[in-house]
């Protein structure tokens, strides 16, 4: 093959690559990735602290490297309006493959039961469609994902999984 034949293929590889990405996802350079969101809390939505069931709508955040733990102090979660947010303020580690639930509500954090809790009954996700930001401490993205209920939840269970 002559050294421009092997350009071309290799360019259409790539932009073949390219293609596959979903327009609704970008990648960057991070072990921590958004794995799913329950953005949907089953039954009727209530954000009474009492009765309510916002600790029913999580996101969930993994570690995918394989060799490094990582803390989530100063990580920032926050939806496509920018006035809702959560910021990790305590240390909770998260080591190679391992994972949190960051829940709504109140309760109790645990890294035995891998939760974080909002102390918020405020729902952080809108049920027809947003988008989820993470970034890392230093202000960089970390993840990112938009949702259309409609489009990316086929099953209708109010949950969407990424990165497998």
């Amino acid at each position: 093959m002559r050294r421009g034949h092997i350009a071309a293929v290799a360019a259409a590889g790539a932009l073949t690559m390219l293609a596959t990405i979903p327009a609704h996802a970008a990648e960057y350079s991070s072990a921590l990735k958004i794995k799913g969101v329950q953005y949907d809390a089953p039954g009727r939505d209530s954000n009474s602290c009492s009765t309510g069931n916002t600790d029913e709508e999580y996101l969930t955040i993994k570690n995918y490297s394989r060799t490094a733990t990582v803390n989530l102090k100063g990580y920032v979660v926050r939806d496509s309006t920018r006035t809702n947010k959560f910021t990790f303020t305590k240390n909770h580690t998260l080591q190679p493959g391992d994972y949190v639930k960051l829940r709504g509500g109140h309760g109790t954090d645990s890294d035995a039961h891998n939760v974080v809790y909002r102390n918020n009954c405020n729902f952080l996700w809108n049920n027809d469609k947003d988008t989820i930001y993470l970034y890392k401490p230093s202000g960089a993205h970390a993840d990112t994902h938009a949702y259309t209920a409609s489009v990316d939840d086929r099953d209708g269970n109010g949950y969407i999984t990424y990165h497998g």
